[in-house]
């Protein structure tokens, strides 16, 4: 890893942020915007105190004081109940986590939140995942996390809704340029400017970061760039933005902790693991008034993503022996006698204790670049790359290419009418988005260098197994008619009602012969109703509470990777499409909350249960190997408690999550790489795997002086269990607590200079585990561990300069 600047810059930004220890401020962020959006477009808004559920917000001013580097860091750091898995170890790929529900990049988890950005939905279609790379975090103008299953925003509101607000050139005006340095050759320079004549407004934003990475072999570079062009008349506002990135990001995930032990912490097992993204995204927005008392807002909207990954693994492949007609005779080691057979590859389904049996073996049939390229004798075409027949290959080199294209457009009305003498606010709404996905993956044979001193890299060897490509081509259309009405039944009491009716096709198309089995169309559709009760018991406190529901239809993704006999490697190779029943979420949320003489405090319980949950089962020997399956009901519950006091100088924040997530539903687990077997038995009450019971965070804000400010933050989080454990029959993942420090100094003119130090004791932590097998690419080394683990980083230092006019 890069060290010539691992150090020095620790120290230079600790001589800026060194200080007092004070803690904590504007965890919750309920000192934030009081008016919330309450659907996806955010429209007229509602009184948070009126809401039945627990609201976080953050604006684009206490996002800059956290200095962190995106969306996710910020949540991370900043917002209570919410957690971080480093399953990729780059810092744009992480899974987010809140209250249990995940929002990632990854493909193989059971997403749970839904994201919006200016009113149009965030999480893929082919996947629901959430790829937290694509907007310039200065681009942020409010961050509002709802709580619960509130169907109001539709499919995969599990557990929460995350809607985001970019900015425009009427509430930020101005110019900023800023640029860092920092940790592992870390560069970063972001530009934005906005303006407006009292008519129209413009704001432009752009942003390069880059960096070696703390572990070896992991560079990524991002560029990314916003434009917003604003109208605002005396009935209405109408805003055009457009978006694009170009990033190409390498997190080479989680490592045994045996390597580790003996390599160092920034040691990875195979590499690459890369993944780019390419976005275009155009969308308008607007709204106006028809009267005193009734607004009309939608947006419509053009996404593109091209999303491209490259992974370098060890091989499941084996030598072999056919015969003139392709028919496995055996299996092949050096040494072996040829008796007129041919060596070849083959895929080993069986179990190696048992006899050989060649029902167990199929033969590979191979092809070259050509996709009509055929071979079935493989000697000559592998006779100048190799020179041991019994290690024809011992490395694949996985790709895969996603291009989603989707169109949309979303509308509302909202009344602001009494009813029956009571005031009243009803809104009630349409959305309609269509998406076309291409998919395609390819597994090319290579040689894996992992002999005592290489880097465990791949070559590829130009040959690929030809049933293993992949080509989907899938449709996907959702229609979703929403309302929400609350109504005030006396001054201290709200009556919220609330759902939504969703609709969602999937047309695959499997692309080929080898592909047929991947054709199919699903249908799924669901009335979610919420009803929410908020009470003001005084000028200072209020209480809520709330039942409601929300679903998630099985992804595409889901859908081509759900047979148990013939387990897909994530993200590349799709194998049938079993049917799948879609994810219900049933949740209670109450709360009380209120603030008094500087204090802002609240205290609330949640339970959620998804009935027939999707579960991702690793049924292969590669982590990312398995199938998709229903696993019957899992519930979270727990407790959040959070409190902020403001001084005159000095803002403390402090909150806490308990959370007890548990399967309901007990089922025999697959986990072929857990240490006491393939097939455990799930009890009902066992703890999901990746989800700590306790989260802490301390965060605080002292103005030393008018031109000095110091942060700090404190986190912790307790233990887990690993991936492929979900019997809790292991040992845990530690917990851990971190320690941040943050510093400006204001020169005056708009010049201000900030740092910035993550992890400031250099503490030892993994943020989740996963079991693997590591013996075929370990062996050399006498390593055989089936722990692998996502270290978190070490001590880091970000220094930089920024200038406002």
């Amino acid at each position: 890893m890069s060290t010539k600047n691992r150090y020095w810059l620790p120290m230079l930004a600790g001589a800026l942020s060194c200080s007092s220890l004070a803690l904590a401020a504007d965890v919750t962020q309920l000192e934030g915007v009081e008016v919330i959006g309450t659907t996806p477009i955010h429209g007229v808004g509602m009184d948070k105190n009126r809401i039945a559920a627990a609201v976080q917000t953050a604006n684009s001013e206490e996002i800059e004081k956290s200095q962190s580097l995106n969306i996710a860091e910020h949540l991370r750091y900043n917002f209570s109940s919410i957690t971080i898995n480093e399953a990729v170890n780059n810092p744009y790929q992480p899974d987010v986590q809140y209250r249990g529900f995940t929002a990632s990049p990854l493909l193989g988890l059971p997403q749970g939140l839904s994201v919006y950005v200016n009113g149009i939905r965030f999480n893929e279609p082919f996947g629901d995942t959430v790829n937290w790379d694509l907007l310039p975090e200065g681009s942020i103008d409010s961050i509002n996390l709802f709580a619960g299953s509130n169907p109001i925003f539709g499919q995969n509101t599990l557990g929460g809704a995350l809607s985001i607000k970019t900015k425009n050139g009427f509430d930020n005006p101005g110019s900023q340029i800023e640029a860092s340095i920092g940790s592992d050759d870390r560069y970063n320079v972001e530009v934005q400017t906005g303006g407006n004549d009292g008519e129209f407004g413009y704001y432009v934003i752009g942003n390069y970061f880059e960096e070696d990475g703390w572990r070896d072999a992991s560079p990524t570079e991002v560029q990314q760039a916003l434009a917003t062009l604003t109208w605002r008349g005396q009935g209405g506002n109408m805003e055009l933005t457009a978006a694009a990135n170009n990033n190409t990001m390498i997190g080479n995930g989680a490592a045994p902790i045996e390597l580790m032990e003996v390599e160092g912490r920034e040691a990875i097992y195979t590499q690459p693991d890369q993944t780019e993204t390419n976005l275009a995204l155009l969308t308008l927005n607007g709204d106006t008034w028809i009267d005193d008392n009734t607004q009309v807002a939608g947006n419509v909207f053009y996404r593109r993503n091209k999303v491209k990954t490259l992974n370098g693994d060890d091989s499941d492949y084996a030598a072999c022996l056919i015969d003139g007609a392709n028919n496995v005779v055996s299996g092949f080691e050096e040494g072996d006698a040829l008796g007129g057979n041919k060596i070849s590859l083959c895929e080993f389904e069986g179990d190696e204790d048992d006899p050989f049996d060649a029902d167990d073996w199929e033969a590979v049939e191979f092809r070259g670049f050509d996709d009509d390229d055929t071979l079935t004798d493989v000697d000559a075409a592998l006779a100048a790359e190799v020179e041991d027949e019994d290690e024809l290959i011992d490395g694949t080199l996985n790709t895969s290419k996603t291009e989603m294209e989707s169109f949309g457009l979303a509308s509302q009305v909202t009344f602001l009418d009494d009813w029956n003498g009571k005031e009243n606010q009803l809104t009630v709404g349409a959305s309609v988005d269509y998406s076309e996905i291409d998919f395609e993956s390819a597994t090319q044979f290579a040689e894996l260098r992992n002999e005592i001193g290489e880097d465990r890299g791949v070559s590829g060897l130009g040959i690929y197994d030809y049933e293993s490509d992949v080509r989907l081509e899938t449709d996907v259309t959702n229609i979703g008619l929403y309302f929400t009405d609350t109504v005030a039944l006396s001054e201290q009491l709200d009556l919220t009602l609330s759902g939504r009716y969703n609709y969602t096709r999937i047309d695959m198309l499997g692309i080929g012969e080898e592909n047929l089995d991947l054709t199919g169309k699903h249908t799924f559709k669901r009335f979610n109703p919420a009803v929410g009760l908020a009470y003001q018991l005084s000028d200072e406190a209020n209480v809520y509470g709330s039942y409601s529901e929300s679903s998630r239809a099985p992804t595409p993704a889901e859908l081509s990777c759900a047979d148990p006999d013939d387990p897909c490697r994530l993200p590349n190779g799709f194998v049938s499409d079993p049917p799948l029943d879609q994810v219900v979420a049933k949740s209670f949320e109450a709360g009380v909350r209120g603030q008094q003489q500087g204090y802002r405090w609240s205290a609330g319980v949640f339970h959620t249960t998804n009935h027939d949950d999707i579960l991702f089962q690793n049924a292969g020997t590669a982590a990312s190997e398995g199938y998709f399956a229903n696993v019957g009901e899992t519930r979270r519950m727990g407790i959040e408690l959070a409190a902020t006091k403001r001084y005159e100088n000095l803002s403390l924040g402090l909150s806490y999550t308990y959370m007890d997530a548990t399967f309901q539903t007990g089922f025999d687990s697959v986990s072929n790489n857990n240490p006491l077997g393939d097939s455990r038995e799930v009890e009902k009450g066992d703890s999901i795997p990746g989800l700590p019971e306790h989260n802490l965070k301390i965060v605080a804000d002292w103005a030393i002086t008018p031109k000095f400010d110091l942060g700090v933050e404190v986190t912790y989080q307790s233990s887990q269990y690993y991936r492929g454990d979900e019997a809790n029959e292991n040992e845990k993942v530690d917990g851990f607590a971190l320690m941040n420090l943050r510093g400006v100094y204001k020169f005056g003119n708009g010049i201000e200079l900030f740092s910035r130090i993550d992890n400031v004791f250099d503490k030892e932590y993994e943020t989740f585990g996963v079991y693997g097998e590591s013996e075929e690419v370990l062996e050399d080394m006498g390593i055989d561990d089936h722990r692998f683990v996502g270290p978190g980083k070490p001590r880091s230092g970000v220094i930089g300069i920024r200038a406002k006019f």
